[in-house]
């Protein structure tokens, strides 16, 4: 625990650190705060801050910047999301107050919504509770090390996948895997858990559980429609190009993504900072989340990911809000 006053001091740096993206001198606070203390004492209290993990100095002789650890902290001390400014409440309500057609469309507007508000990316996934069976299943050559599986469920959607064997595959063998495929999985969830007899070929079994698996993919892909807005936002993030591309390649994992939201809800958390995301690729990030909604029946998550610098207490604001106003909108819809 942090008395009174380094608790006053790790707020103001945090505060500062978020809208400066500078590190943060005992000058800086003296001037920003109350804290009734003279510079050098605020000197002496950041530096057993900085001992004690909340701050961190960059450079000698240059101010602190907060660690996750201080980060953590200030979300915790927040007590709840900030108010939304009148502005963006009012351009939040007219959005809902207009939103209407199909989920997948109105999802999508509200990652943009989303987006817009806070100047992050917004992460918005929706969840269907489909019972669509296997209908159909074949295997299509397209050359020796590679085919395209293709699954036809009962509610007429269409899983297509590309899958490739570690070895050349014949036409014949492409065959009796689609045949050993359909026998497992037809009439059954394409996300069930399932098991092919061996054939004690290598090649085929590859193929059979690269296919059992392509199929799983598809489908939970299908049942979780995830909607990103605003990748470019979280540029501001990162020092480095590389580290930028590997953020931007995982906003293209779309089970990854999902996984990690459900992760931190699960979890009990609105905020995820850094390690608490559970991927090391988001260190410097940070993820607000909340769930939404349908009749009072868990329909899906909604999020956004930008730098741990972000302002929380805003952006808490804009998703709890947005969060309800879905979830207002989208039971009005079902009755």
């Amino acid at each position: 625990m942090l008395d009174e006053r380094k608790a006053s001091i790790l707020r103001a740096v945090v505060a500062r650190y978020i809208e400066t993206a500078q590190p943060v001198g005992s000058t800086q606070v003296v001037e920003s705060t109350d804290v009734g203390v003279s510079s050098a004492t605020v000197r002496n209290e950041m530096t057993l801050l900085e001992r004690e993990g909340y701050l961190a100095q960059p450079h000698t002789s240059a101010g602190r910047i907060p660690t996750e650890k201080g980060y953590r902290f200030f979300v915790d001390q927040l007590g709840g999301p900030g108010d939304l400014g009148a502005a963006q409440a009012r351009e939040v309500r007219a959005f809902f107050s207009h939103a209407h057609g199909e989920l997948e469309q109105m999802l999508k507007d509200t990652s943009r919504l989303l987006s817009k508000l806070t100047a992050t990316t917004a992460l918005v996934v929706g969840e269907t509770q489909e019972s669509a069976t296997v209908r159909s299943i074949q295997l299509v050559g397209l050359t020796p090390r590679s085919a395209m599986v293709v699954a036809v469920l009962s509610n007429g959607t269409v899983l297509k996948r590309l899958v490739e064997p570690l070895e050349p595959v014949s036409d014949d063998d492409l065959a009796t895997a689609g045949n050993r495929l359909a026998a497992a999985m037809v009439g059954h969830l394409p996300t069930d858990p399932m098991t092919v007899a061996p054939t004690m070929d290598r090649a085929l079994d590859g193929v059979l559980a690269s296919c059992i698996t392509a199929v799983r993919t598809s489908a939970e892909e299908e049942r979780r429609k995830i909607f990103v807005e605003g990748s470019a936002h979280i540029a501001g993030a990162f020092h480095t190009v590389s580290s930028l591309q590997e953020v931007l390649v995982l906003l293209e994992q779309q089970l990854t993504v999902v996984s990690m939201l459900e992760d931190v809800l699960n979890r009990g958390l609105t905020v995820a900072i850094g390690s608490e995301t559970g991927m090391g690729t988001l260190a410097d990030c940070a993820v607000v989340v909340a769930p939404f909604n349908v009749g009072g029946v868990h329909a899906g998550t909604i999020g956004v990911l930008g730098p741990a610098r972000m302002n929380y207490a805003a952006t808490l604001a804009a998703v709890g809000m947005v969060s309800r106003r879905l979830s207002r909108t989208l039971s009005e819809g079902e009755a």
